[in-house]
């Protein structure tokens, strides 16, 4: 019984020893956000908050759901009508992410001048949730609701935190995250760097907003011609839907196929142009 014992103590150590040779894993990392998350950045992005994931979805689902049963009819030919149901279920999406995209353009151009009234507005002595406040009376007209809505709640809770989170939300932007963070550590543990921090971050927005301005300048007649000679074949096909009889052939096996083959080329065409052509986006790291 004894030496039982003893052998499993000498066991137990020598798997604790080696154990300790192995070094212990990293913390676990923050999960990326889910694509139900994504999306709902994309709609706050797109100046449509109060339009939810599951909403857009539906309008997707019906949009598609329609074309199908009118190109259907008009066509004759359901492979095509499902061609062109999968591209109206993408069109609502697709357009909220444009417009996503577009006023994530519009809005970059503006955030330099908002860094520019927090620094004065510290400079003149402010407190933080003062220079905040006062975005909502001199800073740029479109992002002048989510400071107003971030007064209101600092107002009526007198919690800065919780009221930085929710203006951090409201505006589900890579450069309102950076700055909300360096605001939230600056209140919390306190620091004289603030107004250098704000200069160089004005700084680096103002040489980021012109670099890019250049890229796009030079390449965004190449991304049109791209998407022309993409969507071109699909334009010819509902041309040739509006006569009858014209896509008898796409009722057959080998219609079929080629419909499939040249959708899929041009899927894979299209994202291909887009990830060649498309400049580095920041990503939401503070969320």
């Amino acid at each position: 019984m004894t030496g039982t014992v003893l052998g499993l103590l000498l066991g137990t150590g020598l798997a604790l020893v080696w154990w300790s040779f192995w070094p212990r894993p990293p913390g676990r990392a923050v999960a990326p956000p889910s694509w139900h998350g994504r999306l709902q950045d994309t709609l706050v992005q797109a100046g449509a908050p109060s339009l939810t994931p599951s909403a857009l979805l539906a309008v997707a689902a019906v949009s598609a759901g329609t074309v199908l049963l009118v190109a259907g009819v008009v066509s004759g030919a359901p492979a095509v009508a499902a061609c062109f149901a999968l591209m109206a279920g993408y069109a609502p999406i697709g357009l909220v992410r444009h417009r996503a995209a577009r006023r994530r353009a519009d809005l970059r151009e503006l955030w330099p001048d908002v860094v520019d009234n927090l620094t004065s507005a510290v400079r003149a002595g402010l407190s933080l949730p003062e220079a905040l406040a006062q975005v909502a009376d001199r800073g740029p007209a479109p992002l002048r609701p989510p400071f107003a809505r971030f007064a209101q709640d600092y107002r009526a809770t007198g919690r800065f935190t919780e009221s930085l989170v929710a203006l951090k939300d409201a505006l589900a932007d890579p450069v309102a995250d950076r700055l909300v963070e360096a605001l939230r550590i600056t209140r919390e543990v306190g620091g004289s760097d603030l107004g250098r921090l704000l200069r160089t971050l004005s700084a680096f927005l103002r040489e980021d907003l012109r670099t890019r301005g250049e890229i796009e300048a030079r390449q965004s007649w190449t991304v049109a011609a791209a998407r022309l000679a993409v969507a071109a074949p699909w334009l010819v096909l509902a041309l040739l839907a509006t006569r009858p009889g014209a896509l008898d052939a796409y009722n057959r096996p080998a219609g079929v196929a080629v419909l499939v083959v040249g959708a899929v080329l041009c899927a894979v065409a299209y994202r291909v142009m887009l990830r060649i052509g498309r400049l580095p986006e920041e990503e939401r790291v503070l969320r």
